[in-house]
């Protein structure tokens, strides 16, 4: 995993996302999902090109249960986006691998 995106569990992600000063999109995603891994290298990328405008995080939902159950995370790869310093609602919301142009066209309001 790119050292640029974060490890998140259920015991670190309200201090994290609590205290970023960037917005923060997070990938909930699981070791067997295949489309998961699809958007891997994508969101590495993003996370590298737009360093210092958005932070990149990623939640096991295998191993971080109550989190995935907290934000309805009902299929995956779901990407939520949550303001700066603001841990406990999500602004957006993306479910399903999708390319890079779409990516970054979702997130153009972020990125910008």
């Amino acid at each position: 995993m790119a050292k640029n995106i974060l490890t998140l569990s259920d015991s670190t992600f309200d201090e994290t996302i609590g205290g970023a000063d960037t917005p923060v999109l997070v990938d909930f995603w699981a070791e067997w999902c295949g489309p998961c891994h699809m958007i891997a290298p994508v969101l590495e990328e993003i996370a590298t090109e737009h360093e210092g405008k958005l932070q990149i995080a990623k939640v096991n939902v295998d191993d971080n249960p109550t989190t995935a159950q907290r934000f309805n995370v009902m299929s995956i790869p779901t990407l939520l986006v949550f303001s700066a310093g603001d841990s406990t609602q999500e602004v957006k919301r993306l479910v399903g691998a999708k390319g890079k142009g779409q990516l970054l066209q979702d997130l153009a309001e972020y990125v910008a």
